[in-house]
């Protein structure tokens, strides 16, 4: 697994056009929302209606979110995406050629209306864009594909807002030209490359759409909220749009005054919003590595203290005004305190990119394929809601006189208290971030076959050798999909483990003769699982090994695959195996059995030891506990 990266996706074609599309989107409409606003300091027109403008346009380019997403989600249900994909781009062209009418005619009201259209359009758009992945993405590959897209979007954006401003300050008068073929030649390219995308098939084809805005709007937000952590994960999104919409508004007025920009020059304002958005683009890209590939959602609470506390640094590092204006970027480089600055704005996008990615991976892992662009349909009005609110509490802030520096301090609290509010509703979310923790601090990791042989979707039964009271932390950390362990009752009421373990809906079991009905419950639990087309995982030699060696695998893997047999779903048994793990942490290793479960916890003889996850071919329902205790032997080899 280590040998993969994200970036291989674009060398491939299921992947490489979408890519282009939505980041040349996401660039178009920044230069032409730009451009607009040079368009505005090339007629002259006074401060006041510059200022007017920066009110009416973004709320003209939100409101279609608030009018047509419902529609736009049950759209991008309904049609084939590629084709879909192509129409928003077909769009895309009509609307900035009436936009580039505008810029010819050099008539606001025409720019506006297409504003209007523009915003339209991206409500078509967005239920697509992220909707599209799970159908064009390997499980284990949502996490980096997500990491590329977003990293994508941040820095077209970026791109887009520099091209765009650029435009009327070096073609002079023929700025209105340029800019009017800059945003045409771009929705055409844009266009040409959506035609390159892989036929996407419809996730709902039979679908009746409503066109009443408003009950639509209300079905689908019920809709999202049916699952905690995909309701959750959507408030997180939502979050995340709130914090940057807030963040950035007040970057213009913090480069002047608290950096020392020059007044009337955006130079430091794009440097400093440059460095969130590299930021941001980095910690996306980050994702995959720290996650091994998995939709690890550990790393948001990881996101949110780091976010936070890049903040407080921000503004603990110039909480007044700066020592001296009129910088370049060159002048506030070499000036003293500057760099800490610099490092926080790239820490707190660095770590915003954390905390968003898993978030977009865990919906798109969750939501059912029939109802996912409606469930991105109710994120995208959520998130225009957030935005706007974003808004007002920036003006508000404005109003009551508080500096950009003690809003930053007053959003990196609300950040704390927003995310512990959130994971406290789901614990998942901390659940995996201490488990994530304490893999990765205690073992390297190498991942082998299990890209490759653990089922994309659909019931499985894994077997794997059991060695130490990490075995299934080890096991989740490594399998790209959500898996319940089966576990001795004895491991799973550890302290701390056992709130790590009941969280994760780990199925605790006893032995016939200790205790029969927890035994019963437990292959009852079992059953309705792989029912339900969930996997679970089963360490077969029924406790933790005492010598290192493999014990004989008992019957109750049987039992389990003949009773799903019998129910009419055979499922299929992956082996697995740990190899390094006996000289690792927390295994049984030269000692005697303690009485104390807290007594096994003594310093670990290999502190960070290479352990190894290795996967083999799925064997059928019908596997004996023999012929899976060979394979499993086969895999472990003598890497006890």
């Amino acid at each position: 697994m280590s040998g993969h990266s994200q970036f291989a996706l674009l060398t491939q074609r299921r992947f490489l056009p979408y890519f282009i599309v939505q980041a040349l989107g996401a660039f178009n409409d920044n230069v032409y929302r730009q451009a607009i606003i040079g368009l505005l300091f090339f007629l002259g027109v006074s401060t006041a209606e510059r200022s007017m403008y920066a009110i009416i346009a973004p709320a003209i380019f939100i409101a279609p979110y608030f009018l047509f997403s419902a529609i736009a989600g049950q759209v991008a249900e309904k049609l084939e995406k590629q084709r879909l994909i192509v129409i928003t781009t077909t769009m895309e062209i009509v609307i900035m050629s009436l936009a580039a009418t505008g810029f010819l005619l050099q008539s606001m009201p025409v720019l506006l209306v297409a504003l209007f259209c523009t915003g339209m359009q991206s409500t078509l758009f967005g239920p697509v864009k992220y909707s599209v992945l799970p159908a064009i993405l390997k499980p284990e590959e949502l996490t980096g594909g997500n990491g590329l897209v977003e990293m994508g979007t941040s820095i077209s954006i970026l791109g887009g807002m520099i091209f765009g401003g650029l435009i009327f300050q070096l073609a002079g008068a023929h700025g209105p030209v340029v800019a009017a073929t800059a945003i045409v030649a771009l929705a055409v390219v844009g266009n040409l490359v959506a035609r390159r995308i892989p036929r996407v098939d419809a996730g709902a084809p039979g679908l009746k759409v409503n066109f009443n805005p408003l009950p639509e709007s209300l079905a689908v937000l019920r809709m999202a909220r049916r699952q905690p952590a995909v309701r959750n994960a959507i408030l997180g999104v939502s979050w995340f749009w709130f914090f940057g919409t807030v963040l950035t508004s007040q970057l213009p007025a913090y480069a002047e005054l608290n950096l020392g920009g020059m007044a009337g020059s955006a130079t430091l304002y794009i440097f400093a919003l440059a460095l969130f958005s590299v930021g941001t683009g980095t910690g996306s890209l980050l994702c995959e590595k720290l996650s091994a590939r998995t939709v690890e959602i550990g790393l948001v609470p990881l996101g949110a203290l780091g976010m936070s506390g890049f903040l407080l640094d921000l503004y603990f590092a110039r909480p007044g005004l700066a020592p001296a204006g009129g910088l370049d970027v060159a002048g506030f480089l070499a000036a003293p305190g500057s760099w800490r600055i610099v490092i926080d704005l790239l820490g707190i996008g660095m770590f915003a990119g954390l905390f968003v990615v898993p978030l977009f991976a865990l919906i798109q892992s969750r939501s059912p394929n029939s109802e996912m662009s409606r469930v991105f349909a109710a994120l995208n009005i959520q998130n225009s809601g957030f935005i706007v609110l974003a808004a007002l509490v920036a003006l508000a802030a404005q109003q009551l006189g508080w500096t950009g520096p003690q809003l930053f301090l007053a959003l990196a609290v609300a950040n704390l208290l927003v995310a512990a509010w959130i994971f406290t509703l789901v614990p998942e979310f901390l659940m995996r971030f201490l488990s994530w923790l304490l893999v990765r601090a205690l073992y390297r990791m190498r991942i082998r076959g299990v890209e490759a042989h653990v089922p994309d979707d659909g019931a499985a039964v894994i077997v794997c050798n059991h060695v130490s009271y990490m075995d299934a932390l080890i096991l989740a950390a490594s399998i790209p999909r959500p898996v319940r362990f089966v576990m001795y009752y004895r491991i799973f009421n550890i302290p701390v483990m056992r709130w790590i373990f009941r969280t994760a809906k780990a199925i605790p079991i006893a032995g016939a003769r200790e205790d029969p009905a927890l035994m019963q419950r437990a292959f009852d639990a079992i059953d309705a699982t792989l029912a339900e087309g969930e996997m679970v995982c089963i360490f077969p030699e029924g406790a933790l090994t005492r010598d290192g060696e493999i014990a004989p695998f008992k019957s109750g893997v049987e039992k389990i695959l003949e009773r799903a047999t019998a129910a009419g779903r055979p499922v299929p048994v992956v082996p697995m195996a740990l190899r390094g793990m006996w000289a690792s942490m927390w295994s049984r290793r030269s000692e005697r059995a303690q009485a104390s479960a807290l007594g096994r916890m003594r310093v670990p003889r290999r502190f960070r030891a290479l352990v190894e996850v290795v996967a083999a071919p799925a064997l059928p329902g019908d596997a004996s506990a023999q012929t899976l205790e060979a394979h499993v032997r086969a895999l472990r080899g003598d890497a006890a």
